[in-house]
């Protein structure tokens, strides 16, 4: 529940479940009743389409409920399962798992994003995506925040050596997009590797000569 990145879990869903045209069976549309009325021409306009055939609409639910069961956590799994549960339902117990107790979670997490640091990771990349992971989280519990406070976390967490990319992303007005600071750094990160590679054959080749 902790690794859980539920708001790009749930976006990958919902556009899996368009794909296959079963959205209604995790976010059902309000019912509309309605009867046959006429137009201008005197001609009965159709009626709302009948509804879905009720062993075939069960069927899906039940193919829409085993994907949601099959693409999430064993602990998850066991906190929503419900005997004859809906996809709707399984879907919402879900949702309320991440919504609950939502100014807990956001305290929680503001501690964690102001306490990485890049020390602590074994890459820039890794370093990133923990920053994005809990960005996504805060957002997910309504805390939501910005672009510049992210930038600003990813600059104070960084090493003596990257010094001189922090000041160059932080001189930027105004200060560019996450994903744009997190190129520059990982090309930075990228560029060192490389200058301590060539640097470790040139001093190799000393030696030998």
């Amino acid at each position: 529940m902790e690794r859980a990145q539920y708001t790009s879990w749930a976006e990958l869903f919902r556009i899996h479940c368009r794909a296959f045209q079963v959205i209604d069976h995790i976010e059902p549309k309000a019912t509309i009743i309605s009867s046959s009325t006429t137009n201008k021409v005197g001609v009965d306009k159709p009626a709302d389409p009948k509804p879905m055939d009720p062993d075939l609409w069960n069927r899906l639910d039940a193919i829409v409920i085993q994907w949601i069961y099959s693409t999430i956590s064993n602990d998850l799994l066991q906190t929503i399962l419900k005997p004859k549960a809906s996809a709707a339902q399984a879907w919402a117990a879900l949702e309320s798992v991440f919504q609950d107790n939502q100014n807990e979670r956001a305290l929680y997490l503001e501690h964690k994003l102001v306490t990485i640091k890049l020390v602590n990771f074994s890459n820039c990349f890794a370093y990133y995506q923990t920053l994005k992971m809990i960005s996504d989280q805060l957002s997910n519990v309504g805390a939501p925040i910005t672009n510049q406070r992210l930038i600003l976390q990813l600059i104070v967490g960084l090493t003596d050596a990257y010094e001189g990319i922090a000041m160059m992303i932080q001189q930027i007005k105004p200060l560019p997009d996450f994903y744009e600071a997190r190129s520059r750094l990982i090309l930075e990160e990228t560029s060192k590797a490389n200058h301590a590679t060539q640097s470790a054959v040139a001093d190799a080749f000393a030696l030998n000569v």
